[in-house]
């Protein structure tokens, strides 16, 4: 089968380097124009965009109607990946066998463009992967496979991400055959239906006002996109690891308490460790080195 895919995160790189190692031929790779990242706003490719460079693939970055309809041309099939641009009906119609599209939750819970994070910051210890039919819909289309997931108790959202990325990978040879073999997917139930909307940065303010744990999946959830943050001394700090602590005193939510070189904040209930930090300007470091930078006072408070 002559595939292309639509994608701009690196979750869709296992996909592609599936195809490319499968009979199939990868025609072409389409993904969004390079966005402008980093302090300096460079323009910079997308994941996939490098991915296709460096392997010598096509590469397409529409940003017109017109470019969208040559770009899909010529494809029998396309998969699409966390690709971040909706899709026409004109542009639907266009591969004889349509699109598929790899998403991350067992549909219908958790449609959107968050599943992952929306799963894990509800305290789900289940979710997995569905490939299904792309409609004009948001992720309404018929399912052609999915396969679970268990979530292990400590990991993030990028972890689970990468985990889900490489079982949706395999699952695609299953697919393909059914396509082959004219087998038709299965429509959705209407049973169970969730939705998972972007993340907005306001969003991922901690409220430490909340149960320990609901702290604590929230952070898993969103690090590190958009990244769970709060504010310290009047600027922002994004908490990329955090844990239950031993401790059984409650104090404050948000006062920081000190001991051995080690940061623990109250919340509604019993105080969470912190283990690792994004002070703003600077690379993630341990809460150590972020103790011995900006000399912390016991009792100074996360807002």
């Amino acid at each position: 089968m002559i595939v292309a895919v639509a994608a701009t995160a690196h979750v869709a790189i296992p996909t592609l380097q599936w195809l490319l190692d499968s009979p199939h031929t990868l025609l072409k790779v389409i993904t969004t124009p390079d966005s402008k990242t980093g302090r300096g706003k460079v323009l910079t490719p997308s994941p996939v965009a490098q991915w296709a460079q460096t392997h010598g693939i096509a590469l397409f970055k529409p940003d017109t109607e017109e470019q969208m309809q040559e770009a899909f041309t010529g494809a029998d099939l396309v998969i699409a990946i966390a690709y971040g641009r909706i899709l026409k009906k004109s542009i639907l119609q266009i591969p004889i066998h349509g699109f598929l599209n790899l998403h991350f939750s067992l549909l219908p819970a958790y449609r959107g463009a968050a599943p992952v994070q929306r799963a894990i910051g509800n305290g789900e210890t289940i979710t997995g992967i569905s490939i299904f039919a792309i409609d004009e819909n948001l992720d309404t289309g018929p399912i052609y496979s999915q396969k679970r997931y268990e979530i292990p108790k400590a990991a993030s959202s990028d972890q689970v991400l990468d985990d889900l990325s490489h079982l949706g990978a395999t699952a695609f040879e299953e697919v393909f055959k059914m396509i082959e073999e004219s087998v038709a997917p299965i429509i959705q139930s209407s049973l169970g239906v969730s939705n998972a909307p972007k993340i907005t940065k306001e969003e991922a303010r901690i409220n430490w006002s909340q149960e320990s744990v609901k702290i604590l999946n929230l952070i898993r959830a969103y690090t590190s996109s958009p990244g769970a943050w709060t504010s310290f001394r009047g600027s922002s700090i994004k908490i990329t690891s955090a844990d239950f602590s031993e401790l059984t005193e409650a104090f404050s939510p948000g006062a920081l308490h000190l001991y051995q070189k080690r940061v623990f904040i109250g919340t509604k209930d019993l105080p969470i460790e912190i283990l690792r930090v994004i002070p703003s300007g600077k690379q993630e470091m341990s809460v150590k080195d972020w103790i011995n930078g900006a000399r912390i006072n016991e009792g100074e408070v996360f807002e």
